[in-house]
């Protein structure tokens, strides 16, 4: 690789046997003994957002053939959260990411509030702690890294094994964290994150993070093409302003941007140059947002791209014999179901076609036919009929005409014809199917928080011991070497650490992984970089054990 300045910690030595927790006492776990033969280890885990069981049902009617994820099915994830039945995908994945249960909003930080039954209560001193995760472990003993999303990058679930903010939507500290992070390959969307301007996301810290990257001699690729001629083994692809689109639109919309198995094919070639092995996280965002909206369409187009992203790990996964690959969903949404009240009495009769054939004929997701649409909705027939919404009657083009909700007026009537039943634009809180191969495949009904803790046991490091070494308070530990010390919010957008003693002052930018020394004396100011990085909460901040060291 050519970022080396990776630091290998002695200390995160795992040679106990890991036990995992049981929360409520239905928890089942039985894990198969990794390969002690070949080394390295690698670990991919896939996340489709926001999918229900009853939605991959439905895909597999729809591609008319079983599905990668077929064959590698080896239980449950229950998925709610600290304080909820039904969870959102930060603390989802701030469990699968960290091994703990948190809050709605949460990223990569304990919760405030812990009222799910069997859970331990959260000091009110641990409430908001950083807490490390299983990209950061990797990256510790020495392992390449890698992240994918078709969201913005800096959405609530690849930030979940990769930042640590109070708020999910803190998106100008998550894209700093996730650059100094030095990940090693980071594909998806979220360019306007990344840079001042205009836009609605732009920065407002006047960082640019673009020549931050460039600095760090990231080859910057923009489109499929860049991505796949990229010889280098630092890699960031933005490949929209904010996110991807829809698998069945990008042809038609967007056919500059790669698919999610394109662009994880390409993370694994590049990562597994790593004498080290390799971690790598790969999330299908947008079945959860055509969920929130009820698109069958774009359920199932999200489905099916990620599907043929799992197909490209587990076919590397075979050929390894020492890769560990998950696949889950974090949460169910929509309450979507083949079967509504219009088939009540009738289903016993009704043949799989008339659930399918009305949904075949659509080409496009609902947000790739509404980007066809005219100002003056002249050519509505047209853009219905992209949607599969053929044959339409006076009634229903009068109602498309003159809806304010266009987009709710039609996911409704595919549904009708297609007899697809929804019962909630929101998530939904039932456990979600587990899908693992490899060494130290996961079987049983399992915790979300289980899946961190067996990654990290596979890869060989302690979750609570690596937060112990990364996340460090920083006021008591600097105090306690006889500094003074305070937080400096003059600049909200860029809040530091200071800390003196004679005539040394201790500079610690947040989201960052370096430090500013400067001498009183000399005038003189240094500038030391580490393989961690700086964590603000609101409260205090956080630095690693590293830094620590290295102050004396």
């Amino acid at each position: 690789m050519k970022y080396k300045k990776r630091k290998k910690w002695t200390m995160l030595f795992f040679t106990s046997t890991m036990m995992i927790s049981t929360i409520v006492g239905t928890t089942s776990t039985k894990v198969q003994a990794a390969s002690e033969e070949k080394k390295p280890t690698n670990v991919i885990m896939l996340v489709m957002d926001g999918t229900s069981n009853n939605a991959l049902t439905l895909a597999r009617w729809y591609k008319g053939e079983s599905l990668a994820l077929d064959e590698i099915l080896t239980g449950a994830v229950r998925t709610y959260s600290a304080e909820s039945a039904i969870t959102d995908s930060a603390p989802a994945a701030t469990a699968f990411a960290t091994g703990n249960k948190s809050n709605s909003g949460f990223v990569g930080v304990l919760p405030s509030t812990v009222n799910s039954p069997g859970l331990a209560q959260i000091s009110k001193e641990d409430a908001y702690r950083p807490v490390a995760n299983v990209l950061e472990g990797a990256k510790q003993v020495g392992k390449a890294t890698g992240l994918i999303a078709t969201s913005e990058i800096q959405h609530a679930t690849p930030a979940g094994f990769s930042a640590h903010v109070n708020h999910r939507n803190q998106f100008p500290d998550i894209a700093e964290q996730q650059v100094y992070q030095n990940i090693d390959v980071v594909l998806g969307g979220g360019l306007e994150f990344l840079t001042p301007g205009t836009g609605s996301q732009s920065r407002k810290d006047n960082e640019n993070l673009i020549e931050v990257l460039i600095e760090k001699n990231y080859d910057i690729v923009r489109t499929r093409e860049e991505l796949f001629n990229s010889t280098s083994t630092k890699i960031w692809g933005s490949f929209a302003s904010r996110d991807l689109a829809y698998d069945f639109d990008r042809a038609k919309t967007r056919p500059s941007e790669p698919t999610l198995a394109e662009m994880t094919k390409k993370a694994i070639d590049t990562l597994k140059k790593d004498e080290d092995g390799f971690f790598l996280f790969v999330e299908g965002s947008k079945v959860d947002w055509a969920a929130h909206e009820n698109d069958t369409i774009g359920i199932i187009s999200d489905i099916l791209a990620f599907d043929y992203a799992v197909k490209e790990a587990v076919d590397f996964a075979k050929k390894d014999g020492n890769t560990l690959v998950i696949a889950v969903s974090d949460h169910g949404n929509s309450g979507i179901t083949m079967g509504n009240l219009n088939t009540t009495d009738t289903y016993p009769t009704i043949p799989i076609s008339a659930y399918i054939d009305p949904l075949k004929k659509a080409t496009m997701t609902v947000e790739g036919a509404l980007g066809q649409l005219k100002e003056d909705r002249s050519n509505i027939v047209e853009v219905a009929a992209l949607y599969g919404l053929d044959h339409l009657t006076e009634q229903e083009i009068t109602t498309l005409k003159s809806t304010e909700d266009l987009s709710s007026e039609m996911v409704k009537m595919l549904a009708v014809r297609a007899n697809i039943g929804y019962t909630t634009g929101g998530h939904t809180g039932e456990d979600v199917f587990l899908y693992s191969y490899g060494p130290s495949k996961i079987t049983g009904l399992v915790e979300n928080t289980d899946l961190a803790q067996i990654m990290a046991k596979f890869m060989g490091f302690d979750l609570k011991k690596l937060t112990e070494d990364l996340y460090v308070p920083a006021t008591k530990a600097f105090e306690e070497k006889g500094f003074s010390t305070k937080i400096d919010t003059s600049d909200k957008e860029n809040p530091k650490f200071i800390a003196q003693k004679a005539d040394t002052t201790i500079i610690i930018p947040v989201n960052k992984n370096i430090v500013i020394y400067e001498q009183a004396s000399t005038k003189k100011q240094t500038v030391q970089t580490f393989n961690t990085i700086n964590v603000y909460n609101g409260t205090d901040f956080y630095i690693s054990m590293d830094v620590l060291n290295e102050v004396k």
